[in-house]
């Protein structure tokens, strides 16, 4: 297995990188042997017993069998339902061949026999007669079609189908909150990039039940996250989840999920550095021949010995897989594979960008659009509020979703989601007027709405984000007994700035000053 993620690199750079990994590879692999060998020293291998083979019917099997499936594999034959039907023909009639003692006593051994006949004369037609299954020459593209803006009310959407392989990908676009929480043995963190590959039972003409997510769904999403991660923007604001959802297959899935990932992305208005197309590479190889085969049908992956991925865009490769069936693979043939892969590549890439030749110049209407900017970090509470408070209902009133963090730089960055450019705007407002608060003047006279009313006073708005108190000594000239007596919640008063408390920092504000002072009564002197 070799799997890998590259920056836009040449095919040439990309087998130097396996030279060099090479060397080390082969290091750990002495290492290994050394000691498997040092502990079949002193535990010797126990003696297994192989499964029974019928030389007879395995003979009997390939006489029946073998030149009806060369002239099935010489058909070329596009439709994998035709194609698997004549050799289940064939089979049935190697089957009838047998009597009924023979059946009961080796029958088991039709089957296991009639899948290495298939194997044979598939890959004897390709290496000697240079015919593929389906009728298409070594380095041959099936037949693509794409469409964006399948489903109209997503963020982002497109079907690409290529030959009888097709997924239904879609886009979505979130904020800081959508973002997946990693917690791993080796790193815990964010995720703002998410793509998700399922693989229905009925994209293969199986009817079974849907479990949990396979290990081969969370491979081939994973391989098609790594070839267009680096091709998204440096500044993108937006949490991406990306759903490829594939509607048939035959070969090559997870390269219709890159193509059709691209198309989505481009489709959300994403602007994204430049489209990736992907493809399947096969290997045929036997007795000194070789074929390497460009965009590999599913049964050429399981007759085949090589499943070679490489994706990228025309400057370069981004992501690549390959599992073999034989023992190594020369460079050569490596080479050639990746030059062949080039070409396949590119042509993948022109009917893409002919479906869709750039990202869009906008984002859908029904896309979220987000703000952000940093503020001073000594405000991050001022916005938060006390235990939220402030930040909860300007989400609630602006119907917006917030998030603050803070950055290295010793500042904070605020990021508003919102569906509505008027609440946007105002909750953008807000917390400007709280971050970068005008200053008050001491001795001015300002006009605010009470925010809470306590037994010792009242806290006045004096600006956005900025309070002070009136104690109750300077609420009025005369005596004041309860403060609720005299003022709730929401008035709005009329109030001078007279001085800052020492202690707490906090504005002393008077009503009563901006109030005439009554006149002081004389007392009557007693007789």
């Amino acid at each position: 297995m070799l799997e890998g993620e590259m920056q836009e690199i040449s095919e040439a750079e990309l087998v130097e990188v396996f030279k060099i990994a090479h060397v080390a590879i082969k290091e750990q692999c002495q290492f290994q042997l050394d000691l498997a060998a040092e502990i079949a020293t002193a535990n010797p291998k126990r003696e297994y017993s192989h499964e029974s083979h019928n030389e007879e019917v395995k003979a009997k099997v390939y006489e029946l069998a073998m030149e009806k499936c060369k002239e099935v594999a010489r058909m070329g034959l596009a439709n994998k339902a035709k194609r698997t039907e004549l050799f289940e023909e064939i089979k049935a009639e190697v089957k009838a061949a047998f009597t009924d003692e023979e059946l009961a006593e080796a029958g088991k051994f039709i089957s296991p026999y009639f899948s290495q006949v298939k194997k044979k004369a598939v890959r004897w037609v390709m290496l000697n007669e240079r015919k593929r299954l389906d009728g298409r020459n070594f380095d041959e593209i099936r037949p693509i079609w794409a469409e964006v803006d399948y489903l109209p009310m997503v963020h982002g959407s497109a079907v690409f189908t290529r030959g009888e392989t097709q997924s239904l990908t879609t886009l979505t676009l979130g904020g800081k909150m959508d973002e997946q929480l990693i917690d791993g043995a080796t790193y815990e963190g964010t995720e703002k990039f998410l793509l998700h590959y399922n693989f229905p039972p009925f994209s293969t003409g199986e009817a079974k039940p849907l479990r949990g997510t396979s290990r081969r769904e969370i491979g081939h999403g994973n391989l098609a996250l790594r070839a267009l991660k680096n091709v998204l923007p440096d500044d993108n604001p937006y949490t991406i989840r990306i759903v490829s959802d594939i509607l048939e297959s035959n070969g090559s899935s997870s390269m219709a999920t890159v193509c059709a990932g691209t198309l989505a992305l481009m489709d959300g208005g994403v602007q994204i550095k430049a489209p990736v197309s992907g493809i399947a590479m096969g290997l045929v190889a036997d007795e000194g021949k070789f074929a390497i085969l460009s965009d590999i049908l599913g049964d050429e992956d399981h007759l085949g010995d090589m499943d070679f991925k490489v994706t990228g865009t025309a400057k370069g490769i981004t992501a690549c897989q390959m599992d073999i069936k034989v023992d190594g693979l020369p460079y050569e043939v490596l080479t050639q594979a990746l030059e062949q892969a080039r070409a396949g590549r590119l042509h993948i890439l022109g009917k893409i960008t002919d479906t869709l030749a750039e990202p869009r110049k906008t984002l859908k209407p029904q896309t979220p659009r987000i703000e952000a900017f940093n503020v001073p970090n000594e405000m991050i509470g001022a916005i938060i509020g006390p235990g939220g408070k402030i930040i909860q209902g300007m989400q609630k009133e602006t119907h917006t979703t917030i998030t603050i963090e803070e950055l290295s730089t010793g500042e904070g960055r605020v990021q508003i989601l919102s569906n509505n450019g008027d609440d946007m705007n105002e909750a953008i407002r807000r917390i400007r007027q709280i971050a970068f608060p005008p200053t008050v003047d001491e001795g001015a006279t300002y006009t605010g709405k009470v925010k809470s009313v306590k037994e010792f006073g009242c806290f006045v708005e004096i600006l956005p984000g900025t309070d002070g108190l009136i104690h109750i000594s300077e609420f009025s000239w005369e005596k004041v007994a309860k403060m609720e007596d005299v003022c709730k919640e929401g008035d709005v008063l009329d109030f001078k700035v007279v001085g800052k408390d020492p202690k707490t920092k906090k504005w002393k504000l008077s009503r009563k000053v901006l109030l005439p002072k009554p006149e002081r009564k004389e007392e009557t002197p007693q007789a």
